[in-house]
């Protein structure tokens, strides 16, 4: 890597964490602030998105910075065949920094050890989304004072869902946290992490339902069922509604509870939950501005 980048949650320290949480309270308390003023970053989406990219977008407008890219691949020359490796090297040659989205596992560490300055990965495939775990570590510390002793469920895909691989690891970091996993079996988290947690001594349950005992969460991270990584459409068809949140599963919830999501949902949160106090998702969507500029200005090492 020619640069500091940020591609798996691990690639950072839980000191960087910690300075990141910092750094994006600061700028939402003060969200224009020209850090980046003559300096040009690349979005780069080879994969459909509305939060993250539009977001990094309101990040680096907010800083004072230029955007060059795409969001649309078949807009640029990797219609024509052009490798992910040349794509890279030329666009690393514009600009100061690459913010990159890709269906590939992989891709983004790729990209990383290809460019001259720092990527950083906005999703790639079903393995990483670090940005998405910054803000919703911001989220639970905004909404929970802290990031140690949360009991965090986990609702969904967790076989594919990136979102929730990385906060796993990243919550790692932190004292005592209980995950409860709530998945069919057909989408459970995957073996490696459970290994994970057993080696590292951290309290983790699996469920197939979640009624009777989400009255114990801090934190409900419901996830959609990804449609997108499924090849059999009959098996998406099986699992696709298995969880719905509604309001009136949450009388009994703990008052500091929250509920986040790193959307877009289709139909496994209710409407009926946005009105209740303990629906955050729209709320850690906004964070994700913060979170992102406190990220750019980091790694270019701007504050």
């Amino acid at each position: 890597m020619s640069a500091k980048s940020l591609i798996s949650i691990t690639d950072f320290s839980k000191e960087e964490y910690l300075k990141i949480m910092h750094l994006a309270e600061d700028f939402e308390a003060n969200p224009n602030q020209k850090l980046l003023q003559g300096k040009v970053i690349a979005t780069l989406f080879f994969e459909p998105s509305t939060r993250t990219r539009l977001s990094f977008e309101t990040a680096i407008n907010r800083l004072g910075g230029k955007i060059i890219g795409f969001s649309d691949s078949s807009s640029s020359s990797v219609s024509k065949g052009e490798t992910l490796h040349d794509t890279i090297r030329m666009v690393s040659n514009y600009a100061d920094m690459i913010i990159m989205r890709h269906p590939l596992e992989g891709s983004a560490r790729y990209a990383s050890e290809v460019s001259s300055v720092p990527v950083i990965n906005a999703g790639d495939g079903a393995n990483q989304h670090p940005s998405q775990t910054l803000l919703d570590m911001y989220s639970i510390t905004k909404t929970q004072g802290s990031l140690d002793n949360i009991n965090l469920f986990l609702v969904g895909d967790l076989k594919y869902g990136r979102t929730v691989h990385s906060l796993l690891m990243a919550m790692l970091q932190f004292k005592d946290p209980i995950f409860n996993f709530i998945a069919p079996p057909e989408l459970a988290m995957p073996n490696e992490y459970k290994i994970l947690l057993t080696s590292k001594g951290i309290k983790y349950f699996e469920h197939t339902e979640f009624t009777d005992i989400i009255n114990a969460a801090d934190i409900i991270y419901m996830t959609r069922v990804q449609k997108e990584r499924f090849i059999d459409p009959v098996e998406y068809e099986k699992v696709k509604n298995v969880y719905i949140l509604r309001d009136a599963m949450l009388s009994n919830t703990k008052e500091n509870m929250r509920i986040l999501h790193p959307l877009p949902r289709i139909n496994e949160i209710h409407t009926d939950v946005d009105s209740n106090p303990k629906a955050y998702y729209f709320t850690q969507a906004k964070n994700g501005v913060y979170t992102r500029m406190a990220i750019i200005a980091h790694l270019l090492n701007l504050k």
